[in-house]
């Protein structure tokens, strides 16, 4: 109900975001989709705003130093030196406008409001043991969550994990509410967004 009224409320900012993104890249699909992993191993695609050139994963992979960059700093780039960022998909990042199509994961029900994000394999098989791995598919991912709310990218993936996992192992309802008033203000401030 509450995704079906944000769907609504904020339809007309997702029609220009749309719009933007076919403007500056024609032949590219404004939504990025994404195969993740949700509750009980179950994969979804995750959407989002494109924020990256179409070729971004080949851009990548064909400079190794950069790659290797991109691991050792926690699967992230800081987005004025990634190649694969666009100008306009910066200011999604930063604004964090680029997550609004993940109301539709909510809608169709492979995510929540609240909870872990959903993660790649990539990131699942290399960071996390078996127990964990159950315990952080055992609860829907979310589109914000504790690690969100408390540092985001600003945090290094083992912080990022604890927090994951204490969401996992602490989840209430007074502890979403707290979250999804603490995202406001994340957003607001664009703590750790990019």
């Amino acid at each position: 109900m509450l995704a079906t009224f944000l769907i609504l409320l904020l339809s007309g900012v997702m029609v220009c975001i749309y719009a933007l993104l076919k403007i500056k890249e024609p032949k590219a699909n404004p939504i990025f989709s994404q195969e993740r992993f949700g509750l009980n191993y179950k994969r979804i695609k995750v959407y989002k705003f494109r924020s990256m050139v179409s070729n971004a994963s080949e851009l990548l992979e064909k400079d190794k130093e950069l790659f290797k960059k991109y691991v050792a700093n926690d699967y992230k780039l800081d987005p004025d030196e990634d190649p694969r960022m666009t100008s306009l998909g910066r200011f999604l990042r930063s604004t964090s406008l680029d997550e609004l199509p993940q109301l539709f994961n909510v809608l169709n029900g492979s995510m929540t409001f609240v909870g872990p994000r959903p993660i790649v394999d990539k990131e699942l098989y290399t960071e996390y043991t078996e127990l964990e791995i159950q315990y952080l598919l055992s609860v829907k991912p979310g589109i914000s969550g504790y690690w969100q709310v408390n540092g985001r990218s600003n945090v290094k993936y083992p912080e990022r994990k604890r927090m994951e996992l204490y969401y996992v192992q602490n989840k209430s309802i007074k502890l979403d509410f707290q979250i999804m008033f603490k995202t406001i203000f994340s957003v607001l401030k664009k703590d750790g967004a990019y």
